[in-house]
């Protein structure tokens, strides 16, 4: 088809058993339940979490002083939301909102949730769930309109390039990660079978924000991992700083990941690698870049010497302004700040639908304030043709 506006980040905040129900069997009763409360309304028992309550689109569409997600009116309820019902449905909601496609990010109740399980092949077993019923149910309704992002497990490097190949046979364009592929929080050189295979089988591969976000009970580490794993181990008592931590200091929510990744000599052994941080908005990105150079200059001699920190082949601003692709939503002034200072071929616009951010039906209007003054060939890369080229798709 011809593409005339794509949302970069939007979402699918569908009901967990819509998936579940391919969890095999042994498994099934550690895999997302939906329960019906007092109240008449739903919510989704897993294991390990607590119970978390399908939240209602309903505010979709209304005026910022009306809407009432948390407290919807009699009769209004999470199955007549938006964003929630077939493919079908989902074809209507963007033809209203004026988009043609959407690349679409799993929703709330999702990857961070299902690490509950703690039983690795019950877990795997929900995570593969999804990314059938993701593809095979979903996205194969309308493959031009309905971009899937799969999902890759946080267990080890093996369950990682196999969920991804598996990602890559049943038609998936598009995988997120929510942690390094050998499972750490830090990257090292057993994540690269992933990395290798990333770009050998062609995958855009995406962070939805940050690893972790949202922040989900047992889901999540109970303390902060440390940033990297330095050649030197040094004695805690002198208290030398993370210097990664430092480098990433001017940065916002995935940059961190980038930046571990920078210094973990990702993109200098894989340099057809790319990834793609969504929502973040994009006018901060280049003030960081600048920043990160100033401290690396700073900082990059004590810290080979100290830590064992090996000095980068290029500058970091480098690494961030030719491997880093960037989503934003409403941000006129970020497009404004990225036209000036990092340019506009990696940036990416984003509906968001059907979370809080949105502004569904009302994209149009959205993309008028931001691309204000803009020519038209920038425009169609932001919405349009970086989409295209980053997740292979045939802009007809």
């Amino acid at each position: 088809m011809k593409y005339h506006c794509i949302s970069a980040d939007s979402h699918l905040e569908i009901r967990p058993d819509r998936y579940a129900k391919r969890v095999p069997e042994k498994f099934r009763d550690r895999a997302p339940k939906v329960i019906t409360l007092e109240d008449g309304s739903l919510a989704v028992l897993q294991e390990g979490q607590p119970l978390e309550r399908l939240i209602s689109n309903i505010s979709c569409g209304l005026p910022y002083e009306e809407r009432r997600p948390f407290d919807p009116l009699p009769g209004e309820n999470y199955e007549n939301s938006p964003g929630t019902g077939s493919p079908k449905q989902r074809l209507r909601e963007q033809d209203q909102d004026g988009v043609d496609a959407e690349v679409l990010f799993p929703g709330n109740v999702g990857p961070g949730f299902w690490r509950g399980i703690r039983n690795d092949e019950a877990y795997k077993s929900v995570v593969r769930a999804y990314n059938d019923w993701l593809a095979e149910e979903y996205c194969s309704f309308s493959p031009e309109r309905l971009i899937g992002v799969g999902v890759i497990p946080i267990t080890n490097i093996g369950d990682a390039v196999a969920e991804l190949q598996h990602c890559k046979r049943i038609g998936l364009k598009a995988v997120a990660i929510d942690n390094f592929p050998a499972g750490n929080r830090q990257p090292t050189a057993a994540d690269d079978p992933f990395w290798a295979a990333v770009v050998d089988l062609q995958m855009a591969l995406t962070i939805h924000v940050e690893f972790g976000f949202p922040r989900r009970g047992r889901g999540q580490p109970a303390v902060a991992a440390p940033s990297f794993k330095y050649a030197k181990q040094t004695d805690p008592e002198h208290h030398v700083p993370d210097v990664i931590e430092r480098f990433n200091k001017y940065g916002f929510r995935g940059s961190k990941q980038v930046v571990q990744m920078i210094w973990g000599g990702v993109f200098d052994r894989f340099p057809k690698l790319n990834i793609y941080v969504a929502e973040v908005q994009i006018g901060w990105v280049p003030n960081w870049l600048d920043q990160m150079d100033n401290e690396y200059g700073r900082q990059q001699y004590w810290a080979e010497r100290v830590l064992g920190l090996p000095r980068l082949k290029r500058m970091p601003s480098e690494y961030g302004r030719e491997y880093v692709h960037w989503g934003f939503n409403r941000n006129p002034i970020g497009v404004r700040i990225a036209r000036q200072e990092l340019g506009v071929d990696k940036v990416m616009w984003a509906n968001d639908f059907p979370h809080l951010e949105s502004d569904w039906p009302n994209s149009r209007r959205v993309l008028a304030e931001n691309f204000a003054g803009v020519g038209e060939d920038e425009i169609w890369k932001m919405t349009v043709g970086n989409a295209v080229n980053y997740f292979h798709l045939a802009d007809g």
